[in-house]
């Protein structure tokens, strides 16, 4: 590690308070921001299904996993890279570096996403007979001219946040695009404009964002020197190719099965139901998304200075907010999936609640093992994550292969949920043979106990309210109610009290005040 030959002294316990206190900042910005995003996105969801039918909103999401897939497939990998090189690079006083992988990770990716665009384009007859339903064609078309604003987008975002702020992806990223997207969905099917105008309304999104995040981008640029650009494209396509494949594979394991469900003529009735359980387990889990995006950036920092021990306490930190942010939401799908499906798309989605069970018990694993997978990212370790993800899809892809033909969208979730409960332990232990800890604190324990008693006050609910809509609204309250009470009365640990003052009025202030930002340090700010 570069601090252990270095020999840099281990740093006092304020400056991990501090680490911490920035992370809090952007995390809660993020987790704010995510809150609206998942709001959005669900809403979307539920318009799609309560007027146009499940059958379309099947075809929505085949049509938008094959943009999620292709788009992880234009950036090639800049996206982590990205994140971690304008880190590593403020860190070392090097602006002309920096400015070079800006340029060259937004270059290529809008180059690669209008290549495939145009062969996503001309190919949309094909990919939709080859889905079982010809009817795709128009919108594949339409998501190929959103894949290089989505594109272009992301890379942005991605460079932004190497300056340890969040304030950009969370505004354009988590609120902007989303936010659009739905108003102008919401449009769309006033006027009658049906699957193809919600189509219309992810271009626009998508173009609008993509604009201003490179406005963002370039404001943030200004404050470096103005130096000539120094290109190194050996570190940086070393670390993105590896990252690409990694995080290809990780979307292929969350899109995968609908393409499969259609591959094997399921209908778009059954992936209409399995994309709404998936949204569903989805919002329970939005939480890591946020988290992760404020945690890689500080990761990437303190990992290249070499403080070991303010990365083990802040990836311990991190988990902890994940997964018992997390559990009610998990509490609520375990209890409850009946209800919540027929809150979405009525009573013709119940059918789907063992798979929303399902998904439910592989997020949770995920959301209790962290960010494990971006600890690996930004300490350097993208090549074990891209053999762990690929060993994911591989098996997720094998389980689809048996399971799907006998067993449907239930077979299919449980592919899902095997291969993200087995590749996120594997990574537990990888990050522990790397930086010699386990995410398990005595927060995380007390916080799995309160989930335990309000998953008794829930089922208690369940069994004596009469009426779904009664028993959604009186069991969500009792779930939520029953957690934070548990939670509280089992104690808050220094970190938890530490996190809430610093995004408070009263002590966010005196957390907030330290060095201004700077075009060597890269500031904490948020």
């Amino acid at each position: 590690m570069r601090g252990e030959l270095t020999g840099r002294p281990p740093a006092p316990p304020e400056a991990g308070d501090q680490q911490v206190r920035g992370m809090a900042r952007g995390g809660m910005l993020n987790l704010a921001s995510a809150v609206l995003s998942q709001v959005a996105l669900f809403l979307v969801m539920l318009l799609l299904a309560r007027v146009l039918g499940v059958r379309e909103l099947g075809r929505y999401a085949q049509v938008y996993a094959v943009l999620s897939l292709l788009g992880l497939l234009s950036l090639s990998g800049f996206r982590a890279g990205l994140t971690r090189f304008v880190a590593v690079h403020l860190v070392d006083d090097d602006p002309a570096a920096m400015r070079g992988a800006i340029r060259l990770g937004i270059g290529i990716s809008a180059v690669a996403s209008t290549v495939i665009a145009v062969g996503l384009a001309v190919g949309a007859p094909w990919l939709a007979g080859a889905l079982h339903d010809p009817q795709l064609t128009t919108g594949l078309r339409l998501v190929a001219l959103c894949l290089p604003a989505s594109t272009v987008c992301e890379a942005a975002l991605a460079a932004t946040r190497g300056w340890r702020t969040q304030r950009a992806y969370a505004l354009i990223g988590q609120v902007y695009e989303p936010g659009a997207r739905l108003v102008l969905t919401a449009l769309a099917l006033t006027v009658g404009a049906g699957l193809t105008g919600a189509f219309w309304a992810l271009v626009v999104a998508s173009w609008s964002a993509a604009a201003f995040a490179l406005v963002a981008l370039a404001r943030m640029v200004r404050r470096v020197p103005a130096v000539r650009p120094a290109y190194r494209p050996g570190e940086l396509f070393r670390f993105s190719t590896v990252s690409w494949v990694s995080s290809l594979s990780s979307t292929g394991l969350i899109w995968m099965d609908a393409l499969l469900l259609g591959f094997f003529d399921y209908g778009a009735d059954a992936i209409g139901v399995y994309h709404v359980a998936t949204r569903l387990v989805t919002i329970a889990v939005f939480v890591l998304a946020p988290v992760n995006a404020s945690f890689g950036p500080y990761l990437a920092h303190l990992y290249h200075q070499g403080r070991l021990d303010e990365v083990r306490r802040i990836y311990r930190v991190a988990t902890g907010w994940v997964l018992r942010l997390s559990l009610p939401a998990f509490v609520a799908l375990l209890v409850f999936p009946e209800q919540l499906l027929r809150l979405v798309g009525g009573p013709g989605l119940a059918g789907g609640a063992a798979v929303t069970v399902v998904l439910a018990l592989g997020q949770l694993v995920n959301a209790a093992t962290g960010p494990c997978g971006t600890l690996l990212n930004m300490s350097g370790r993208v090549s074990v994550n891209m053999v762990d993800n690929l060993a994911a899809l591989v098996l997720n892809v094998l389980l689809n292969l048996w399971l799907i033909p006998a067993y449907g969208i239930l077979g299919a979730a449980v592919a899902w949920a095997v291969s993200l409960a087995a590749v996120n332990v594997a990574r537990v232990w990888q990050v522990r043979a790397q930086v010699h800890t386990v995410p398990v604190t005595t927060g995380m324990l007390k916080g799995l106990v309160a989930a335990l008693v309000a998953l008794a006050v829930g089922f208690g609910v369940r069994w004596l309210v009469e009426g779904w809509v009664t028993q959604l609204t009186v069991g969500l309250t009792a779930i939520v109610g029953a957690y934070c009470a548990g939670v509280l009365a089992l104690g808050l640990s220094r970190e938890d009290v530490m996190v809430l003052r610093s995004v408070t009025r009263w002590g966010g202030r005196r957390a907030a005040a330290g060095p201004p930002v700077g075009a060597g340090t890269g500031g904490a700010g948020s």
